[in-house]
């Protein structure tokens, strides 16, 4: 069997820590993200800041998942799913992980020179958040909301950059990423509550208990409402809304898929929220 170059190999190592094999944490950023773009700029959003905003979701979303293998390389070990993470293996080291999650913060940074001041501070505080999420786990009784935050930081960035200010609208767009985070990442929560009950971590899935399924589902609404009092603002025309429709069809297929609480079929509801992002933005664009 051939072994790949040494070299080679901790690229791979890299990758895998990062993410890059699963792009779909990535997306989940991305459409919120682009969302915002679109409606901040009236429909015709600048080409340079799509791509600027575009590399830098990849990048961040990317550092954050080498700062999350890092605070929680001693909880994955004992986690069915997370145990052969390259950090947590010992494939690569701690300080490894903590330099590759501050060059691409780094790279990140650099994208957003040519922008303003306040899109600028907004960064700042969104690596903030972005590298105090996984201790929040420790204690907080609902992380994924936090996570949402994190995730959704995008959105007021988008505005920042377009309008130099941040609306209200775009406040109630990161409240509506909130409520989507939480629905998508507590069906996550779902695969791995047996294992986060043992070793002591706090999730949604576990504060939700019993009313997980109802929880889920009430996110979802909640998020779509919002969404569409924002795309109603706008005056956005019935494609937009019917962009929501589609995404609401897609919410209660994920009622089917985790109200057996089967983690297998947990974990392909969430990986299926990247259709139901994307039915937003494409609603949202063509409205």
């Amino acid at each position: 069997m051939h072994t790949p170059h040494p070299a080679l190999h901790k690229l791979q190592l890299y990758a895998r820590l990062v993410r890059l094999d699963k792009p779909i944490g990535s997306l989940l950023l991305l459409w919120p993200t682009l969302s915002a773009l679109w409606l901040a700029s009236n429909g015709q959003p600048d080409p340079m800041l799509l791509i600027i905003f575009s590399i830098g979701t990849v990048l961040m979303r990317s550092a954050g998942c080498a700062i999350n293998d890092f605070a929680d390389r001693d909880f994955d070990r004992h986690v069915k799913r997370t145990a052969e993470r390259p950090l947590t293996s010992g494939q690569i080291s701690a300080r490894e992980a903590i330099a590759v999650a501050v060059l691409l913060a780094l790279v990140s940074y650099a994208l957003i020179l040519p922008l303003n001041v306040l899109t600028k501070q907004l960064s700042l505080l969104a690596v903030i958040v972005a590298g105090t999420y996984p201790y929040f786990k420790r204690f907080f009784a609902l992380p994924q909301a936090y996570l949402g935050i994190a995730f959704g930081f995008g959105i007021p960035m988008a505005y920042a950059a377009v309008q130099d200010a941040v609306p209200a609208e775009a406040w109630i767009l990161l409240i509506a990423n909130v409520f989507w985070a939480l629905a998508y990442d507590t069906e996550y929560a779902m695969v791995d509550r047996d294992d986060d009950v043992v070793i002591g971590i706090r999730t949604s899935a576990i504060t939700f208990g019993r009313f997980d399924v109802i929880a889920v589902m009430l996110c979802y609404g909640i998020h779509l409402l919002l969404v569409g009092l924002v795309g109603y603002h706008y005056q956005l025309g019935a494609l937009f809304y019917l962009g929501l429709v589609v995404a609401a069809l897609i919410a209660a297929y994920h009622y089917l898929l985790i109200r057996d609480r089967d983690r297998l079929r947990c974990f392909a509801a969430f990986r299926h929220n990247n259709w139901l992002g994307a039915a937003v933005f494409i609603g949202i664009v063509l409205g």
